[in-house]
């Protein structure tokens, strides 16, 4: 069951203001958009990284940092403002992208939790 301190990577205060002026509903259809375009974000950041993209790098991080602070994901989020100007070599960005990978999960699997929680 949801709580504030089992789901600390959440934005709790956007969500209950999104709970109370939007509704189940759209939170739900918000989630489903987001868990569809972060599937094709991390494949784009996944392309800026095969390509040596500096430019797409920090494009595609971007705008997944913006799709994560719309929806609430705190700390995935925090993770994106990092990741987005990073400078480093191709190594330690695919190193980026595998733990994004996993925190997006976990991101998701927190805010289903805490929509069970409703």
């Amino acid at each position: 069951m949801y709580t504030k301190s089992k789901l600390p990577q959440l934005d709790n205060e956007l969500l209950a203001s999104y709970e109370q002026s939007l509704g189940i509903e759209v939170i739900n259809k918000m989630f489903d958009l987001y868990r569809q375009q972060s599937l094709i974000y991390l494949t784009d950041i996944e392309a800026a990284l095969l390509n040596d993209s500096t430019d797409l790098w920090q494009e595609h991080c971007h705008k997944m940092k913006g799709a994560t602070a719309s929806v609430g994901l705190r700390s995935l989020h925090a993770r994106l403002v990092m990741m987005e100007k990073s400078t480093d070599c191709s190594m330690k960005k695919a190193q980026q992208l595998a733990e994004l990978n996993i925190h997006n999960q976990r991101a998701i699997a927190d805010f289903k939790d805490w929509l069970e929680g409703l």
